[in-house]
């Protein structure tokens, strides 16, 4: 019995590595933020020490059902009070190393959800 299709309608991440995802068939070496409803947008932050309130507040205007915040390459959490604008949205945000935040973007996506993954992506 087959419970997933063989290809999801949405963008999906086909791969990782330390360093870079693949987005459907394009690599990318930044990091970035991938959405269900097609969003691609350039993250501007190569380090976790990088993010600022900013940063969160651009992932809540994006009005995803949740938001999978790919840390780096452990899992790290960013202060509560950044994330007062996605809060105030009803946002939820799940926090994971980029590499799990991946894995977890395609299974809601293949679902069908809204969901956003802000990808940390260091060199």
């Amino acid at each position: 019995m087959k419970f997933q299709p063989d290809r999801f309608d949405v963008q999906t991440i086909t791969a990782y590595g330390p360093g870079w995802v693949s987005v459907d068939t394009d690599k990318i070496t930044a990091s970035v933020i991938v959405g269900s409803r097609g969003q691609r947008i350039a993250w501007d932050c190569s380090r976790f020490e990088d993010l600022t309130p900013a940063h969160f507040a651009q992932l809540a205007a994006l009005d995803a059902e949740v938001v999978i915040f790919g840390s780096g390459t452990r899992n790290r959490f960013p202060p509560p009070a950044w994330l007062q604008p996605l809060m105030a949205r009803r946002i939820g945000l799940e926090t994971m190393d980029t590499q799990a935040a991946c894995r977890t973007y395609n299974i809601l996506a293949g679902e069908g959800r809204n969901v956003v993954a802000a990808l940390l992506l260091e060199a």
